[in-house]
Protein backbone atom coordinates (compact mmCIF):
# COMPACT_ATOMS: atom_id res chain seq x y z
CA UNK A 1 0.00 0.00 0.00
CA UNK A 2 2.82 2.39 0.80
CA UNK A 3 4.37 1.70 -2.59
CA UNK A 4 1.06 2.57 -4.26
CA UNK A 5 1.00 5.81 -2.25
CA UNK A 6 4.54 6.61 -3.38
CA UNK A 7 3.23 6.30 -6.95
CA UNK A 8 0.51 8.87 -6.22
CA UNK A 9 -2.46 6.73 -5.22
CA UNK A 10 -4.76 7.33 -2.24
CA UNK A 11 -5.29 4.49 0.22
CA UNK A 12 -8.62 3.78 1.88
CA UNK A 13 -7.66 1.83 4.99
CA UNK A 14 -10.76 -0.11 5.96
CA UNK A 15 -11.36 -1.22 9.54
CA UNK A 16 -14.00 -3.96 9.50
CA UNK A 17 -15.70 -3.09 12.76
CA UNK A 18 -19.07 -4.37 11.48
CA UNK A 19 -17.67 -7.57 9.95
CA UNK A 20 -15.66 -8.13 13.13
CA UNK A 21 -18.96 -8.70 14.91
CA UNK A 22 -19.67 -11.55 12.46
CA UNK A 23 -16.26 -13.22 12.58
CA UNK A 24 -14.23 -14.06 9.48
CA UNK A 25 -14.73 -17.78 8.70
CA UNK A 26 -11.70 -17.89 6.39
CA UNK A 27 -9.64 -21.01 7.06
CA UNK A 28 -11.83 -22.08 9.98
CA UNK A 29 -13.31 -25.56 10.33
CA UNK A 30 -15.75 -24.43 13.03
CA UNK A 31 -17.97 -21.39 13.40
CA UNK A 32 -15.96 -18.48 14.72
CA UNK A 33 -17.35 -16.76 17.80
CA UNK A 34 -18.50 -13.23 16.90
CA UNK A 35 -16.94 -10.32 18.77
CA UNK A 36 -18.94 -7.89 20.87
CA UNK A 37 -19.01 -4.19 19.90
CA UNK A 38 -16.78 -3.50 22.90
CA UNK A 39 -14.21 -6.09 21.80
CA UNK A 40 -14.19 -4.71 18.25
CA UNK A 41 -13.68 -1.16 19.53
CA UNK A 42 -10.81 -2.31 21.74
CA UNK A 43 -9.14 -4.13 18.85
CA UNK A 44 -9.45 -1.06 16.61
CA UNK A 45 -7.78 1.29 19.09
CA UNK A 46 -4.21 0.58 18.03
CA UNK A 47 -4.87 0.07 14.31
CA UNK A 48 -4.24 3.69 13.35
CA UNK A 49 -0.96 4.07 15.23
CA UNK A 50 0.24 0.79 13.75
CA UNK A 51 -0.75 1.50 10.16
CA UNK A 52 0.82 4.95 10.16
CA UNK A 53 4.17 3.39 10.92
CA UNK A 54 3.97 2.36 7.27
CA UNK A 55 1.41 4.48 5.41
CA UNK A 56 1.57 8.21 4.68
CA UNK A 57 -1.21 9.87 6.76
CA UNK A 58 -1.60 12.59 4.11
CA UNK A 59 -2.57 9.98 1.51
CA UNK A 60 -4.60 7.70 3.77
CA UNK A 61 -8.28 7.81 4.62
CA UNK A 62 -9.35 5.55 7.49
CA UNK A 63 -12.91 4.24 7.13
CA UNK A 64 -15.12 1.86 9.14
CA UNK A 65 -17.60 -0.41 7.41
CA UNK A 66 -20.18 0.20 10.13
CA UNK A 67 -20.62 3.61 8.45
CA UNK A 68 -22.67 1.98 5.68
CA UNK A 69 -23.55 -1.44 7.05
CA UNK A 70 -24.97 0.10 10.22
CA UNK A 71 -27.52 1.96 8.10
CA UNK A 72 -28.80 -1.17 6.33
CA UNK A 73 -32.20 -2.49 7.36
CA UNK A 74 -33.43 -6.08 7.12
CA UNK A 75 -34.85 -5.56 3.63
CA UNK A 76 -31.52 -4.16 2.38
CA UNK A 77 -29.62 -7.12 3.80
CA UNK A 78 -32.00 -9.67 2.27
CA UNK A 79 -31.70 -7.89 -1.07
CA UNK A 80 -27.91 -8.07 -0.82
CA UNK A 81 -28.00 -11.77 0.11
CA UNK A 82 -30.19 -12.44 -2.94
CA UNK A 83 -27.26 -11.61 -5.22
CA UNK A 84 -25.52 -14.92 -4.51
CA UNK A 85 -26.51 -18.57 -4.22
CA UNK A 86 -25.64 -21.24 -1.68
CA UNK A 87 -23.95 -23.15 -4.51
CA UNK A 88 -21.65 -20.18 -5.14
CA UNK A 89 -20.79 -19.96 -1.44
CA UNK A 90 -19.94 -23.66 -1.36
CA UNK A 91 -17.30 -23.05 -4.02
CA UNK A 92 -15.26 -21.50 -1.24
CA UNK A 93 -12.74 -24.08 -0.06
CA UNK A 94 -13.33 -23.91 3.70
CA UNK A 95 -17.13 -23.99 3.30
CA UNK A 96 -16.84 -26.87 0.83
CA UNK A 97 -14.74 -28.92 3.27
CA UNK A 98 -17.06 -28.26 6.20
CA UNK A 99 -20.11 -29.19 4.13
CA UNK A 100 -18.44 -32.40 2.90
CA UNK A 101 -17.49 -33.31 6.48
CA UNK A 102 -21.03 -32.54 7.70
CA UNK A 103 -19.73 -29.75 9.93
CA UNK A 104 -21.99 -26.87 10.78
CA UNK A 105 -21.96 -23.68 8.67
CA UNK A 106 -23.97 -20.87 10.22
CA UNK A 107 -26.05 -18.64 7.94
CA UNK A 108 -24.26 -15.52 9.17
CA UNK A 109 -20.96 -16.98 7.91
CA UNK A 110 -22.33 -16.90 4.36
CA UNK A 111 -23.04 -13.21 4.91
CA UNK A 112 -19.41 -12.39 5.71
CA UNK A 113 -18.10 -12.56 2.10
CA UNK A 114 -21.20 -10.64 0.93
CA UNK A 115 -20.64 -7.84 3.40
CA UNK A 116 -16.91 -7.67 2.73
CA UNK A 117 -17.71 -7.57 -0.97
CA UNK A 118 -20.21 -4.76 -0.42
CA UNK A 119 -17.43 -2.70 1.16
CA UNK A 120 -15.95 -2.39 -2.34
CA UNK A 121 -19.30 -1.10 -3.60
CA UNK A 122 -19.61 1.46 -0.80
CA UNK A 123 -16.05 2.69 -1.38
CA UNK A 124 -16.20 2.49 -5.20
CA UNK A 125 -12.82 0.78 -4.96
CA UNK A 126 -10.51 0.66 -7.97
CA UNK A 127 -8.15 -1.92 -6.47
CA UNK A 128 -8.29 -4.09 -3.35
CA UNK A 129 -5.31 -5.74 -1.71
CA UNK A 130 -5.54 -8.82 0.46
CA UNK A 131 -3.87 -12.07 1.41
CA UNK A 132 -4.18 -15.10 -0.83
CA UNK A 133 -6.58 -16.58 1.73
CA UNK A 134 -9.00 -13.70 1.01
CA UNK A 135 -9.32 -14.35 -2.74
CA UNK A 136 -12.95 -15.51 -2.57
CA UNK A 137 -14.00 -12.44 -0.58
CA UNK A 138 -12.11 -10.07 -2.88
CA UNK A 139 -13.70 -11.58 -5.98
CA UNK A 140 -17.09 -11.19 -4.31
CA UNK A 141 -16.40 -7.46 -4.31
CA UNK A 142 -15.95 -7.55 -8.10
CA UNK A 143 -19.21 -9.44 -8.59
CA UNK A 144 -21.22 -7.05 -6.42
CA UNK A 145 -19.69 -4.00 -8.10
CA UNK A 146 -20.88 -5.36 -11.47
CA UNK A 147 -24.38 -5.82 -10.02
CA UNK A 148 -24.44 -2.23 -8.78
CA UNK A 149 -23.26 -0.87 -12.12
CA UNK A 150 -19.68 -0.10 -11.10
CA UNK A 151 -16.44 -0.94 -12.88
CA UNK A 152 -15.13 -4.10 -11.16
CA UNK A 153 -12.08 -3.50 -9.00
CA UNK A 154 -8.70 -5.01 -9.69
CA UNK A 155 -7.85 -7.68 -7.11
CA UNK A 156 -4.25 -8.03 -5.94
CA UNK A 157 -3.45 -10.92 -3.61
CA UNK A 158 -0.26 -11.18 -1.61
CA UNK A 159 1.37 -14.28 -0.05
CA UNK A 160 0.68 -15.03 3.60
CA UNK A 161 3.78 -14.53 5.76
CA UNK A 162 4.61 -17.49 7.97
CA UNK A 163 5.19 -16.77 11.64
CA UNK A 164 8.47 -17.24 13.48
CA UNK A 165 7.72 -20.96 13.86
CA UNK A 166 7.89 -21.29 10.07
CA UNK A 167 4.71 -23.37 10.02
CA UNK A 168 1.55 -21.38 10.68
CA UNK A 169 0.73 -17.90 9.41
CA UNK A 170 1.94 -15.03 11.56
CA UNK A 171 -0.62 -14.40 14.28
CA UNK A 172 -0.66 -12.67 17.64
CA UNK A 173 -2.92 -15.39 19.00
CA UNK A 174 -0.31 -18.02 18.06
CA UNK A 175 2.48 -15.93 19.63
CA UNK A 176 4.64 -16.39 16.52
CA UNK A 177 4.60 -12.79 15.37
CA UNK A 178 6.75 -9.70 14.98
CA UNK A 179 4.62 -6.69 15.88
CA UNK A 180 5.09 -3.40 14.03
CA UNK A 181 4.93 -1.74 17.46
CA UNK A 182 7.56 -4.03 19.00
CA UNK A 183 10.50 -2.21 20.54
CA UNK A 184 13.60 -2.13 18.30
CA UNK A 185 15.57 -4.61 20.42
CA UNK A 186 12.68 -7.07 20.63
CA UNK A 187 12.05 -6.85 16.88
CA UNK A 188 15.76 -7.37 16.18
CA UNK A 189 16.07 -10.37 18.51
CA UNK A 190 13.02 -12.09 17.06
CA UNK A 191 14.43 -11.86 13.54
CA UNK A 192 17.94 -13.08 14.30
CA UNK A 193 16.49 -15.95 16.36
CA UNK A 194 14.27 -17.32 13.57
CA UNK A 195 15.07 -20.68 11.88
CA UNK A 196 17.76 -20.34 9.21
CA UNK A 197 15.60 -21.69 6.40
CA UNK A 198 12.91 -19.08 7.09
CA UNK A 199 15.05 -16.01 6.37
CA UNK A 200 14.68 -16.34 2.59
CA UNK A 201 10.91 -16.15 2.81
CA UNK A 202 11.19 -13.02 4.98
CA UNK A 203 13.71 -11.48 2.59
CA UNK A 204 11.39 -12.18 -0.34
CA UNK A 205 8.27 -10.70 1.25
CA UNK A 206 9.68 -7.96 3.49
CA UNK A 207 12.98 -6.73 2.06
CA UNK A 208 13.40 -4.04 -0.58
CA UNK A 209 16.74 -5.53 -1.66
CA UNK A 210 16.98 -6.74 -5.28
CA UNK A 211 16.14 -10.44 -5.64
CA UNK A 212 19.52 -10.93 -7.31
CA UNK A 213 21.23 -9.83 -4.09
CA UNK A 214 19.02 -12.10 -1.98
CA UNK A 215 19.77 -15.05 -4.27
CA UNK A 216 23.48 -14.32 -3.83
CA UNK A 217 23.10 -14.40 -0.02
CA UNK A 218 21.25 -17.71 -0.30
CA UNK A 219 23.88 -19.26 -2.58
CA UNK A 220 26.66 -18.29 -0.16
CA UNK A 221 24.84 -19.82 2.82
CA UNK A 222 24.05 -23.00 0.88
CA UNK A 223 27.75 -23.19 0.03
CA UNK A 224 28.60 -23.24 3.75
CA UNK A 225 28.70 -19.58 4.84
CA UNK A 226 27.41 -18.66 8.31
CA UNK A 227 23.77 -17.47 7.95
CA UNK A 228 23.99 -15.16 11.00
CA UNK A 229 25.44 -12.12 9.13
CA UNK A 230 22.61 -12.45 6.61
CA UNK A 231 20.04 -12.49 9.43
CA UNK A 232 21.67 -9.35 10.80
CA UNK A 233 21.20 -7.59 7.44
CA UNK A 234 17.51 -8.55 7.43
CA UNK A 235 17.00 -7.54 11.07
CA UNK A 236 18.69 -4.16 10.59
CA UNK A 237 16.66 -3.41 7.46
CA UNK A 238 13.31 -4.18 9.10
CA UNK A 239 14.08 -2.39 12.37
CA UNK A 240 15.28 0.67 10.45
CA UNK A 241 12.03 0.77 8.46
CA UNK A 242 9.91 1.00 11.60
CA UNK A 243 12.22 2.77 14.05
CA UNK A 244 14.97 4.51 12.06
CA UNK A 245 18.65 3.87 11.37
CA UNK A 246 19.95 4.84 14.82
CA UNK A 247 17.50 2.48 16.56
CA UNK A 248 18.57 -0.34 14.25
CA UNK A 249 22.24 0.26 15.05
CA UNK A 250 21.51 0.37 18.79
CA UNK A 251 19.47 -2.84 18.57
CA UNK A 252 22.43 -4.55 16.90
CA UNK A 253 24.81 -3.32 19.60
CA UNK A 254 22.39 -4.32 22.36
CA UNK A 255 22.07 -7.83 20.98
CA UNK A 256 25.80 -8.22 21.41
CA UNK A 257 25.39 -7.65 25.15
CA UNK A 258 22.99 -10.56 25.51
CA UNK A 259 24.32 -13.90 26.66
CA UNK A 260 24.36 -16.56 23.99
CA UNK A 261 24.68 -20.32 24.18
CA UNK A 262 28.30 -21.26 24.76
CA UNK A 263 29.12 -17.91 26.40
CA UNK A 264 27.55 -18.53 29.83
CA UNK A 265 29.85 -17.73 32.77
CA UNK A 266 30.57 -20.49 35.27
CA UNK A 267 30.47 -18.33 38.43
CA UNK A 268 26.74 -17.63 38.50
CA UNK A 269 24.50 -17.37 41.56
CA UNK A 270 22.55 -20.60 42.06
CA UNK A 271 18.88 -20.54 43.01
CA UNK A 272 16.49 -23.35 43.86
CA UNK A 273 12.80 -22.93 43.05
CA UNK A 274 10.31 -25.20 44.81
CA UNK A 275 7.74 -26.66 42.41
CA UNK A 276 5.46 -27.85 45.25
CA UNK A 277 4.82 -31.14 43.50
CA UNK A 278 3.96 -29.62 40.12
CA UNK A 279 5.27 -31.43 37.05
CA UNK A 280 6.13 -28.13 35.39
CA UNK A 281 6.10 -24.42 36.15
CA UNK A 282 5.45 -21.37 33.91
CA UNK A 283 8.53 -19.27 33.18
CA UNK A 284 6.77 -16.20 34.63
CA UNK A 285 6.46 -17.94 38.01
CA UNK A 286 10.07 -19.17 37.86
CA UNK A 287 11.32 -15.63 37.20
CA UNK A 288 9.40 -14.31 40.18
CA UNK A 289 10.35 -17.12 42.59
CA UNK A 290 14.02 -16.96 41.56
CA UNK A 291 13.86 -13.21 42.29
CA UNK A 292 14.99 -12.35 38.78
CA UNK A 293 12.01 -9.97 38.65
CA UNK A 294 10.23 -8.07 41.39
CA UNK A 295 6.67 -9.24 40.74
CA UNK A 296 4.22 -10.71 38.22
CA UNK A 297 3.86 -7.43 36.34
CA UNK A 298 7.63 -7.20 35.92
CA UNK A 299 7.69 -10.80 34.67
CA UNK A 300 5.05 -10.02 32.04
CA UNK A 301 6.96 -6.91 31.00
CA UNK A 302 10.36 -8.57 30.57
CA UNK A 303 8.79 -11.52 28.73
CA UNK A 304 6.79 -9.20 26.52
CA UNK A 305 9.97 -7.38 25.53
CA UNK A 306 11.61 -10.65 24.53
CA UNK A 307 14.32 -10.03 27.11
CA UNK A 308 14.33 -13.45 28.79
CA UNK A 309 16.87 -16.08 27.74
CA UNK A 310 17.02 -19.70 28.92
CA UNK A 311 20.40 -21.35 28.39
CA UNK A 312 21.28 -18.55 26.00
CA UNK A 313 18.19 -18.96 23.82
CA UNK A 314 15.27 -16.49 23.68
CA UNK A 315 12.15 -17.89 25.30
CA UNK A 316 8.45 -17.33 24.78
CA UNK A 317 6.10 -16.17 27.53
CA UNK A 318 4.29 -19.52 27.27
CA UNK A 319 7.38 -21.60 28.18
CA UNK A 320 7.02 -24.10 31.03
CA UNK A 321 10.02 -25.66 32.77
CA UNK A 322 9.87 -29.25 34.01
CA UNK A 323 10.46 -30.14 37.65
CA UNK A 324 14.05 -31.29 38.13
CA UNK A 325 15.43 -29.18 35.30
CA UNK A 326 18.47 -26.95 35.81
CA UNK A 327 18.87 -23.96 33.50
CA UNK A 328 20.58 -20.60 33.24
CA UNK A 329 18.02 -17.81 33.04
CA UNK A 330 18.76 -14.23 32.06
CA UNK A 331 16.09 -11.54 32.57
CA UNK A 332 17.10 -8.26 30.97
CA UNK A 333 20.77 -7.31 30.79
CA UNK A 334 21.76 -7.66 34.44
CA UNK A 335 19.69 -10.35 36.16
CA UNK A 336 21.06 -13.85 35.63
CA UNK A 337 21.19 -17.05 37.68
CA UNK A 338 21.52 -20.80 37.44
CA UNK A 339 18.07 -22.03 38.45
CA UNK A 340 17.14 -25.53 39.59
CA UNK A 341 13.50 -26.59 39.93
CA UNK A 342 13.17 -28.94 42.92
Amino acid sequence: MRQFQDLGHEVLFLIGDFTGMIGDPTGKNVTRKPLTPEQVAENAKTYKEQVFKILDPEKTQVVFNSEWMGKMNAADLIQLAAQQSVARMLERDDFKKRYANQQSIAIHEFLYPMIQGYDSVALKADLELGGTDQKFNLLMGRELQKHFGQTPQVVMTLPILEGLDGVQKMSKSLNNYIGVSDMPGEMYRKIISMPDDLIWRYFELLSFRPMSEIEQFKAEVEAGANPQPVKVKLAEEIVERFHGKEAAENAHKGAGNTLRAGEIPEDLPEVEVATAGQAEMPISAVLRMAKLVANSNAARDVLGRGAVYVDGQPCEATLKLAAGSEVVIQAGKKKIARVKLV
